[in-house]
């Protein structure tokens, strides 16, 4: 079966030139450095959100899946719903004072 990479050149011009290259100038993702490193911000957040509440964890530095595996941890330890957009993670209620106990004992030693 033929590899269909056509989301790799989305919004990529034709060209006629038999000797064109397509080059992916995709960004690298940054290699997540150690967890005391992290300089994490935990805030709460009612605007534009309807009404409810939610906690925000903005700084991470890294690749997306730790950021998704460390908001997957924060959801399940807090019992509640929440995401990962944007590099914040998004936590359903406010739970600010449990997430910067729950990031201090994961090694986040820098959070606030």
């Amino acid at each position: 079966m033929k590899n269909n990479d056509w989301k790799e050149r989305l919004n990529v011009v034709y060209s006629t030139n038999p000797d064109f290259k397509y080059e992916n100038t995709e960004d690298e993702e940054i290699d997540t450095p150690d967890k005391k490193q992290q300089k994490l911000r935990v805030s709460i957040e009612k605007k534009g959100r309807g009404g409810k509440t939610v906690t925000l964890v903005n700084g991470f530095i890294g690749t997306e899946d730790d950021l998704k595996e460390l908001g997957k941890m924060l959801k399940t330890k807090c019992g509640v719903g929440g995401s990962v957009k944007d590099g914040e993670i998004i936590i359903q209620g406010e739970f600010k004072q449990r997430i910067i106990d729950l990031l201090k004992s994961e090694g986040y030693t820098q959070t606030k």
